[in-house]
């Protein structure tokens, strides 16, 4: 009886390696960093073990810790010290984030700095906009002056990307206009123009302080049943001008990157976010898993169904595994 024969290609490690069709590199890494307006804090968030608040006046050593491994890309939440209704230490000049920017490529010119283009951490209730008194709802209209407003201070402060993950109608044209108006023509903007109402955002919301006060984001951040929905989320955001676009969260949106990925031609980035790092880092802790193993199991899985980079709070972890020559 005549078949095929797979195994063939399948017989040693170096036939597996030639005839390997994914990797993953230190270039398609981004580190988010939680950067606090405190100082001499270290803080080490209860539910992701690993990562950290950290204060402007340490953030150097992180940095460093970062760049010695090969990483050349990170994304900075800021923690700042006051909040208000309309999010003011989003879009001060020296805000949190635009001092730990600057202090970044200061020390490392090379380093690529994702600015996160947001409200929520600075808002005292929590959303990403300015709240309607009325509906008790995020006003979109109201919210894109004080988003074009971050990104440009940020990219003032040396950002090299910008990150709008606020998920306001408009919000990519609006901040593209912005940027071109103040000079800064050659910034591209990263959208998070396909983000979910997901679960998996619990640990972050610990993280970076922005939790919601009242209600939820449902109203502007997409229904996790929904796929055609983010066609249309991807065809405003290209028709307005973003130069890569985000799906977040990842592993449970395979399809939606695939999809993405199918349907365009920019870069494509998968958001590993805090829920599936903490779940990996929960289950490896109890002993369960092999941590190594599984998270680059995950990351080949992103690579695999279209993304060419990953925000991954692994990414130093990964630098050490790839270090390794295993992969």
């Amino acid at each position: 009886m005549k078949f095929d024969r797979h195994r063939r290609l399948r017989s040693s490690q170096a036939m597996r390696n030639m005839v390997k069709e994914t990797y993953l590199h230190k270039e398609d890494l981004i580190y988010p960093i939680f950067v606090i307006e405190k100082d001499d804090i270290k803080k080490e968030i209860s539910s992701m073990p690993g990562i950290y608040q950290i204060s402007l006046n340490l953030l150097e050593e992180e940095l460093k810790e970062a760049y010695d491994l090969g990483i050349r890309g990170v994304m900075f939440f800021g923690i700042p010290n006051e909040k208000d209704a309309c999010g003011t230490g989003a879009f001060i000049d020296d805000g949190i984030i635009q001092k730990a920017t600057k202090l970044a490529k200061s020390k490392y010119p090379d380093l690529l700095v994702v600015a996160d283009t947001c409200l929520c951490e600075y808002t005292d209730h929590g959303h990403c906009g300015v709240i309607d008194e009325e509906t008790k709802d995020v006003d979109n209209d109201k919210s894109l002056p004080l988003l074009i407003k971050t990104a440009i201070s940020q990219a003032r402060a040396g950002a090299d990307i910008i990150a709008p993950s606020n998920m306001m109608d408009g919000f990519v044209a609006e901040i593209r206009e912005g940027l071109d108006d103040a000079g800064f023509i050659n910034i591209p903007i990263m959208s998070y123009g396909i983000k979910y109402a997901s679960s998996f955002y619990g640990p972050f919301r610990e993280a970076a302080e922005g939790a919601p006060s009242f209600g939820d984001r449902k109203t502007y951040q997409m229904d996790p049943s929904n796929r055609l929905e983010a066609f249309r989320e991807l065809e405003s955001d290209l028709n307005e001008g973003c130069d890569m676009m985000i799906v977040k969260p990842a592993l449970s949106y395979l399809d939606i990157i695939r999809d993405v990925r199918n349907n365009t031609n920019i870069p494509v980035v998968a958001y590993n976010v805090s829920g599936e790092y903490s779940m990996t880092k929960a289950a490896a802790l109890n002993g369960w898993i092999d941590e190594e193993k599984i998270v680059m199991e995950q990351m080949i899985s992103m690579k695999r169904a279209g993304a060419d980079m990953i925000i991954t709070y692994f990414s130093k972890d990964i630098c050490r595994y790839l270090d390794k020559g295993a992969y």
